[in-house]
């Protein structure tokens, strides 16, 4: 598997990663057998950049990995993040915490779930207003210091918020929704931040939340208990909408000879050598043609015909429900 290096502070990391937020958390039905296996076939893959959240459960998300990863620790880049408050009752509170005490006692946590002594890359999930993102980052930077924590992320940020963070501690991971559906980052100024300050990109969702796949027509295609139910663009007429994108795109990858997804996915990588797209999976048979993209390359001519079907802007509704859209780019 190809490398990547995200930042200038040294961090290198396989050219595709795993999301694992969906192994037990946030689109309905668990499986940790087949949960394990995965992990364990994108090891055997080269993908080796693993992504996880303290509040992926809350929890139980780390905790899966760290079983997993017991006796292999030394052959991944382990990413985890904090700042969706979790509560004391384990339960998440729908705030931002971005104390200094608080990410404390929470890097603390995601070491011991994941058995670890320390993260690669430490994310600060979601910016809290009401804390000073120097206070934030200053805490982060200790944590370096400290050992329990190498590389350092921010997600969902504003281009104002990332320089002020960067300032305080270096920063060498920006993660955010980017996909041919979602190209927000190109129109607000993130990406451009990250490429001014020589920060890594790191794309979630670059399928669409599933979307590009090809395989969701309907809210009857999604599991109970799947969020996705209540997401803007897998509704009524935004869905209508986006099925009609979605058609021009799997005709480019009928005509390309690659699976829709293959060909979302290798449009993301083909976007810059900074750019590392954490595709989720909890399956072996999606990560294994997941990890095909790697190996499609795209002519100029076919990223212009991808170009005209799906230019910045062209999904039709929001990206998150009201209430999490207001948690996005503080």
């Amino acid at each position: 598997m190809e490398q990547r290096t995200l930042g200038s502070q040294g961090l290198r990391v396989s050219a595709l990663g795993l999301g694992c937020m969906g192994m037990t958390f946030a689109y309905g039905g668990q499986d940790d057998t087949e949960s394990r296996a995965t992990i364990e076939r994108a090891l055997e893959l080269g993908v080796t950049f693993l992504d996880t959240a303290d509040m992926y459960g809350p929890h139980t998300n780390e905790e899966l990995l760290g079983s997993v990863l017991s006796g292999r620790r030394d052959e991944v880049t382990l990413a985890t993040k904090f700042g969706n408050e979790i509560g004391a009752d384990g339960k998440g509170t729908g705030r931002v915490n971005g104390r200094p005490d608080y990410l404390r006692g929470q890097i603390d946590g995601s070491l011991r779930r994941l058995g670890t002594d320390h993260v690669d890359l430490y994310y600060q999930h979601r910016v809290d207003p009401d804390v000073p993102i120097e206070e934030t980052w200053g805490a982060l930077g200790e944590l370096v210091d400290a050992g329990k924590v190498r590389y350092l992320g921010i997600s969902e940020a504003a281009p104002e918020t990332i320089r002020r963070a960067h300032a305080t501690a270096p920063i060498s991971a920006v993660q955010t929704e980017y996909s041919l559906f979602t190209r927000d980052v190109e129109d607000d100024g993130v990406l451009a931040t990250c490429r001014e300050l020589g920060i890594g990109f790191v794309p979630y969702s670059p399928i669409g939340r599933g979307f590009l796949s090809g395989t969701i027509r309907s809210t009857d295609d999604l599991p109970e208990g799947d969020w996705r139910r209540n997401s803007p663009r897998f509704q009524g007429e935004a869905l209508q909408a986006n099925l009609r994108v979605l058609d021009e795109v799997n005709a480019l990858a009928e005509r390309k000879g690659v699976s829709p997804t293959q060909l979302a996915l290798a449009w993301v990588l083909a976007q810059g050598d900074d750019i590392v797209p954490i595709p989720g999976t909890k399956r072996r048979r999606y990560l294994e043609e997941n990890a095909g993209a790697v190996d499609v390359t795209l002519t100029g001519e076919e990223l212009g015909a991808i170009e005209e079907v799906a230019p910045v802007g062209v999904a039709s509704g929001e990206r998150y429900p009201a209430a999490a859209m207001g948690m996005l780019r503080r």
